[in-house]
């Protein structure tokens, strides 16, 4: 399967006519009919229904609606493409784990989109996965919360983030003081299971520091999960305070004695990458600390 196929299909779906459709693609009947066929082959699937008038298929349907928004979303990263060839626009990329969007991360975007002649990419990948990109470039720069030794890349703790337990509404626990050594007696849904390190391990080392450990009855890949099942009553978890600004009504969240269970949000970046682009969002990301810490 070709691109060409898939832009003939698109107008041939628009127009429901060979003749109509090859006149806008200024390319003979003949040859689009052809075009058609070899895509249908490929698929394994009739996508029209050849009487009169012309009509597309369930699977003609469906294949226009998905294949014509992949063709627009292409006709823009090619437009931007150019843009940035060009250097009528900048372009970069930010990794982010998702816990991080309840934090500083969600205004540094609000600024940084501001700009006209800025393209800005937003992956979500944990730490160790944001490393792996940042030395092959397919991000600038990354939030995350675990610390990784590697001297290709520089990391800077941006803040510490307190954790709280998250239970569900009516469990036994709330109301009562709340430290490392009571919460390991409770089966835990931790996350994420893969890959490793993680914010799990961080969580495990936790209590492991304090010569405790966790009874994990269900791992997941995503936070949301985790709070899902916590819910549920199937568990409780440790989250960074920042995501109670998520309300939930089945969930209460509350705080630990120890100071030091905290999770910290850490900034990665390429050892010795000074573009001006990076420059400026560092900038940013200061002057958002220094408002932060006088309020």
């Amino acid at each position: 399967m070709e691109l060409r196929h898939l832009r003939y299909f698109r107008v041939l779906a628009q127009t429901l006519n060979f003749t109509r459709a090859a006149e806008q693609l200024h390319i003979a009947q003949p040859p689009l009919s052809r075009q058609i066929r070899q895509l249908e082959e490929t698929l394994g699937v009739e996508l029209l229904e050849r009487s009169r008038p012309l009509r597309l298929t369930e699977a003609g349907r469906f294949f226009h609606e998905q294949s014509a928004a992949l063709l627009d979303q292409l006709e823009q990263v090619a437009e931007a493409t150019r843009r940035i060839a060009n250097s009528e626009r900048q372009w970069l990329r930010i990794g982010f784990a998702p816990s991080t969007l309840y934090d500083l991360l969600p205004e540094l975007i609000r600024q940084l989109r501001r700009s006209e002649d800025l393209e800005l990419g937003l992956q979500e990948m944990i730490t160790l996965q944001q490393v792996e990109a940042l030395k092959a470039g397919r991000i600038d720069i990354g939030f995350g919360r675990i610390r990784i030794n590697d001297p290709a890349i520089e990391q800077h703790v941006l803040r510490e983030d307190p954790l709280v337990a998250a239970l569900p509404c009516g469990h036994p626990l709330l109301g009562q003081p709340l430290d490392l050594a009571r919460l390991a007696r409770e089966p835990f849904v931790l996350y994420p299971a893969t890959p490793r390190p993680s914010y799990a391990d961080h969580i495990m080392a936790l209590f492991a520091n304090h010569g405790l450990s966790v009874r994990v009855v269900q791992w997941t890949n995503e936070l949301q999960t985790a709070l899902g099942l916590v819910a549920a009553g199937l568990g409780i978890t440790l989250v960074p305070a920042s995501v109670q600004t998520q309300h939930r009504a089945d969930i209460v969240y509350a705080p630990l004695t120890e100071t030091s269970a905290v999770s910290p949000i850490i900034l990665s970046r390429r050892a010795g990458d000074n573009s001006p682009l990076l420059t400026h969002c560092l900038a940013l990301i200061d002057q958002m600390q220094a408002v932060d810490n006088n309020t």
